[in-house]
């Protein structure tokens, strides 16, 4: 892997936000591929419970200051950037007044899911892949964690389809069994409709179920990898049937080999 770039785009990523299986290896992954001489990028939302101050969080004006439309909605784009203490590793931060300032990941106190939770996954997507274009940084491997981030292999495969600096990368999609109950927004289908990405590719997204976006996303990659030792049955049954690389579950503590092997060996090749 040296040498090679490998962009991690995550919901969620420790020490910012509490542990999970997505969050941890959201920091394992990346701090593996750095330490074996890979050069890594780190994408996450910056949610307003992520304590800017503790974590030392600050603007990059030079990335910040575009506007996303999301249905049809002017949306400034806010880049943050912060480094993981002891580790040569900064992580950009995709920020939004409107969409990142409450103080909760995807729901509310009383536990109910924010209704533009699909809103903020497109905004985050569209995200990445502008500044990502703005940094001028090519990767050779798009590796997307959580439901949050979704979205990014749908737009970056249709959306985005021309962009000549991700013409040669390969997206690997990581599927976990940390989603979501009941479905986002009943128009969710509506709002990328709106960016003109064709209905044969979004025709799942009339049922925006966490299954359903998964598979869209794994549709819209080049590899899988299974990331949780149980992941919905019905998503382990699609997996069964499409003609990718998938890597089957590595536990935390023997995943390094594996996902090197993976990423050099069947979609690097």
């Amino acid at each position: 892997m040296k040498d090679k770039r490998v962009l991690y785009v995550s919901s969620e990523v420790i020490p910012y936000l509490p542990e999970t299986e997505i969050s941890s290896m959201s920091f394992e992954a990346p701090r593996m591929i750095n330490n074996n001489g890979g050069q890594i990028r780190i994408f996450m939302p910056r949610y307003g419970n992520i304590n800017e101050r503790r974590h030392q969080l600050h603007e990059v004006i030079r990335l910040s200051g575009m506007n996303l439309v999301i249905n049809d909605l002017d949306m400034p784009l806010i880049i943050k950037v912060a480094s993981i203490p002891k580790e040569r590793i900064q992580v950009y931060f995709i920020d939004n007044e409107d969409y990142f300032k409450r103080k909760a990941t995807y729901a509310d106190e009383d536990g109910n899911f924010y209704k533009d939770n699909d809103e903020r996954a497109i905004f985050f997507a569209k995200g990445v892949i502008e500044t990502v274009k703005k940094l001028n940084w090519a990767p050779d491997i798009i590796h997307v964690h959580g439901w949050l981030a979704s979205f990014l292999p749908l737009y970056l495969r249709n959306y985005y389809g021309n962009e000549p600096l991700f013409e040669n990368s390969k997206i690997v999609t990581s599927v976990y069994n940390q989603g979501f109950e009941g479905t986002l927004a009943k128009n969710t289908i509506d709002k990328v409709r709106f960016d003109a990405i064709d209905d044969e590719a979004i025709t799942k997204l009339e049922d925006p179920s966490y299954v359903n976006l998964m598979k869209i996303a794994i549709e819209n990659s080049d590899a899988v990898i299974v990331a949780s030792e149980e992941i919905p049955k019905e998503l382990e049954d699609f997996i069964n049937t499409i003609n990718k690389p998938v890597l089957k579950y590595h536990n935390m503590e023997n995943f390094s080999q594996a996902y090197l092997d993976f990423y050099s060996s069947k979609i690097l090749k």
